[in-house]
């Protein structure tokens, strides 16, 4: 296969890469596999002017994207409903979607495993026709991206303990906002202190990823927690997976849902795939089976069809 790689120097953990040296044994590993690769190091800046260009090339049949989530997601929305496959080089904090697809989560070994991988068909989500492939949220989690981005930091434990000091900023002091969900026949009007609504329905047990990237639908979850201390167990239960068991959280699933702000909606922002977007009066969020074509590794690939 030809691959052409786009490596976001500014980054996820590729700030702090080798890239010079890892792209050279990149170029070994797969070239030792029979594929062929080119590849773009490119600032952050320039991001999506390189992937909009490699994508458009007719002599490519994979585009390997590293970065952070909003590396993945620009790539991911490049190329939804088109021939060419994604693989995910999983350099960002948690690499939630890369997880899903049973990724390796190093570079080299991520790299290795794309060598003999298999391509196989995924779900993305939009949200008023943006593609998003992890979460589109809004509430507590943009809450704390919004004070995270004032925060300094330069290494991936830097980004996390930034992200656990505003969470512990954003649970001091929450704020609900009234909303209108129409989920297929059923309209919910509720006041909430978040909502996110995923690509398909997380797994249990684990970090919040989908265990069925394919599963064709939405996971709606309602935050139903007000108190400091109703929040701090809600939080707790995320980091252990444990949605179905939580008492602070309503989960629904669609293949659409209809989100209406009735609060002052100028005031709060959403989160897409990590980062903040502004939050329209009404959003439409629909999830679109198997629109993407993804690289994965053999062995999930195998697993995923048992």
């Amino acid at each position: 296969m030809r691959f052409a790689a786009v490596l976001n120097r500014d980054g996820g953990t590729l700030r702090t890469t080798d890239l010079s040296a890892f792209s050279d044994q990149m170029r070994r590993t797969l070239e030792a596999a029979g594929h062929s690769v080119g590849i773009d190091i490119v600032a952050g800046k320039d991001i999506v002017a390189t992937l909009d260009s490699v994508a458009s090339k007719r002599g490519v049949d994979i585009v390997l994207a590293g970065g952070g989530d909003g590396t993945i997601s620009a790539a991911a929305a490049r190329l939804m409903g088109r021939k060419k496959a994604l693989a995910i080089l999983p350099a960002g904090t948690m690499n939630l979607f890369a997880r899903g697809l049973g990724i390796p989560q190093t570079l080299d070994a991520a790299v290795k495993s794309f060598a003999d991988g298999e391509v196989i068909a995924v779900d993305v989500a939009t949200a008023n026709g943006k593609p998003f492939v992890h979460q589109f949220s809004i509430g507590l989690h943009a809450r704390m991206v919004q004070l995270r981005q004032n925060m300094e930091f330069g290494s991936r434990l830097g980004k996390m303990q930034a992200s656990a000091r505003a969470a512990w900023a954003t649970i001091k002091n929450p704020s609900a906002m009234k909303v209108t969900l129409a989920i297929g026949e059923a309209e919910i009007v509720t006041r909430t202190t978040g909502i996110g609504v995923t690509n398909n329905l997380f797994g249990e047990g684990h970090l919040p990823y989908a265990d069925n990237p394919a599963g064709g639908v939405l996971g709606i979850y309602v935050t139903v927690a007000q108190q400091r201390g109703e929040l701090v167990r809600f939080l707790f239960d995320i980091a252990r997976g444990r949605w179905r068991a939580s008492q602070h959280v309503e989960i629904h699933q669609a293949d659409r849902v209809i989100l209406k702000i009735h609060s002052a909606a100028r005031k709060f922002r959403a989160v897409m795939d990590g980062e903040l977007v502004g939050l329209d009066r009404e959003t439409t969020i629909e999830i679109h089976p198997g629109a993407l074509n993804v690289l994965i590794p053999a062995r999930s690939a195998q697993a995923k069809a048992a």
